[in-house]
Formats: C-alpha cells, structure tokens, sequence
C-alpha cells in the first residue's frame, strides 16, 4: 500500500511531515510514504498581509484539495492554520503531538524593550495582546518562512514567532523571550500538528487514530470548539490555549479589539472538550462584551 501525504513546501512544513512519516512508519513499515508539495496562496503571495488574502485557512486549502482530488490521501497541517470548521469530504482524523504552542519574541527580551519599540509580525493576535500590555509599541507587517522572519531582527527592535517553528527547525537565536501565556496568549491550535483525509478511507483513518496523542487532542479540540463557537478565524483577534490536568481540561480563551484597548480573557475547566470550548465561548461573548467587540472589530 502506497499512502500520499500532502504538504506545503517549506522547511517547516517538510519537516513537520517528515515527523509523521516517522510516526506512521513505526507503526506500519510496510506502507510506502510517498510526499507531494502543494503551493497554497499564501506561499504564492508573500507579500500581501494574511488578512487581506482571506484570513485563516489560505495555507492549508490548495493542500485539501489535493485529497479531495485524490492526489493525496492525506493531509499534514500546522493546526494553527486549519479553519474551525472542517472542509466538507474531509475529517480531522489524528492530531499526533504538539511542540511548545508560546510565541517567542526573537531580537530582544520583554522586559528589555525599549519605549517605543518596532515590533514586526504578521499576526493581528499577537499585535492586539502585545499593544494593550505596552500600547507604546509599534508593528510592522511580517510574512515569508521562519527563516527570513528571523532575518528582520537587524531592521526592527524585535521580531515575534512561534516557539515551535524555532524548536522543530532547531534554531536557537542569541536573543529570544518565549512568552508566558499570560503576555501572549497563543493561537487556537498553536504548535500541534494535524493531519486530514477523505471521510471516507476508514482504513486510514484507523491508521492515523494510532499516532495521535488522545490529551493532546482533546485540548486542540477544546479550543477549535471555542473558535467555531466564536464563528472568528485568524484575522481578528482571538487566541486560546487548553491543557489537560489529570482527567480535566483547562482552557483559557481571549477576545481583543485590533488596537489592543480592549483585552477579554476567560477561562474554565471540563471533561468534555467541545462543550467547554462552547462554554468559555459563550462566557466571552454574552458575559464580558465579546459579542459587541467582534462587531465593532468587523
């Protein structure tokens, strides 16, 4: 049996996949792995900002449509940048592991910015949390791989990453602050992999139930369940992060306005993964203003 594996084509993305071609092939060395490199609109156009190409999902629709297509049979993403809702033919079959899901910020350490510090990235997450902590900061507008973000640390005072990209391309820069939840709280489903495939190859899907990491699971589903809930994806600003504590599931969750005046943050526990991603979502926008904020964010 041949099994295709549908990828972007950087570093990190190659990487990444060649992690689950490990995973897949300890627990079935007979298959052979074959991989095929999709190029997605947002590795076409590096130019213009994420938000203004579609928001989330621009890295990962070309890479579905290649199973949909039957080119590939499955799909490996950065599960940050999957859409709350799954595509239609298509299910979140295995979420395997996650690397540190923090942010960090290269070039220079928090507590060490100056007044008035550039900041350049490309997330309006991470623009909106860090201005309503230190509204003295400016930004600016940050794309391209991991590698030529890095690059920017000569031009601005500071550049802002995922601490995972660093880690699974073991690069370790001179200068760099991974950031405490409670400065940054990280993208929906930040640092985990997840890998797709037709909802109809059960085979495959039994494979790919045996390299997923169950905990690891139910927290990403926790927060993609408040993200759905929420209806919002990476192009306003709205971040949360779950972790398991015995048989519980902690999540926090956040709501921003784009200037970062406004900062909402709840946060709650549960066994059921969706329904406390449901519940922190609804805390957030019927209890503490979210509903109005989103609107006024639109």
């Amino acid at each position: 049996m041949t099994l295709r594996i549908a990828t972007r084509g950087s570093r990190l993305a190659l990487r990444q996949t060649q992690r689950v071609v490990k995973l897949l092939s300890e627990i079935s060395p007979e298959i052979e792995l074959e991989t095929l490199v999709v190029s997605t609109v947002g590795d076409l156009d590096k130019k213009t900002s994420i938000q203004q190409l579609g928001g989330q999902g621009v890295f990962v629709t070309d890479v579905q449509s290649a199973v949909l297509s039957g080119e590939a049979d499955i799909a490996v993403h950065s599960a940050k940048d999957l859409p709350a809702q799954t595509s239609p033919g298509l299910v979140l079959a295995s979420v395997p592991e996650r690397a540190d899901p923090r942010d960090a910020l290269v070039g220079c350490f928090w507590n060490d910015l100056p007044k008035g510090a550039l900041i350049a990235t490309g997330s309006i997450r991470r623009r909106s949390h860090l201005a309503h902590l230190r509204p003295d900061l400016k930004f600016q507008e940050l794309r391209g791989n991991i590698e030529t973000r890095l690059s920017r640390t000569d031009d601005v005072d500071a550049v802002v990453v995922a601490k995972a990209a660093l880690d699974r391309l073991d690069l370790k820069p001179e200068q760099m602050d991974t950031l405490s939840v409670s400065i940054l709280l990280p993208q929906v489903g930040q640092g985990a992999l997840a890998i797709e495939c037709r909802e109809e190859d059960f085979e495959i899907i039994k494979m790919l139930k045996e390299i997923e990491d169950q905990k690891v699971r139910s927290a990403v589903d926790a927060e993609r369940s408040f993200l759905a809930e929420v209806g919002s994806g990476c192009s306003l600003p709205v971040a949360a992060h779950a972790e398991l504590k015995k048989e519980e599931i902690f999540l926090k969750a956040s709501i921003a306005s784009k200037d970062g005046m406004t900062l909402l943050k709840a946060e709650g526990s549960g066994a059921d993964a969706n329904k406390l991603g449901v519940k922190i979502a609804n805390k957030l926008l019927n209890e503490e203003g979210g509903d109005r904020l989103l609107n006024e964010n639109l």
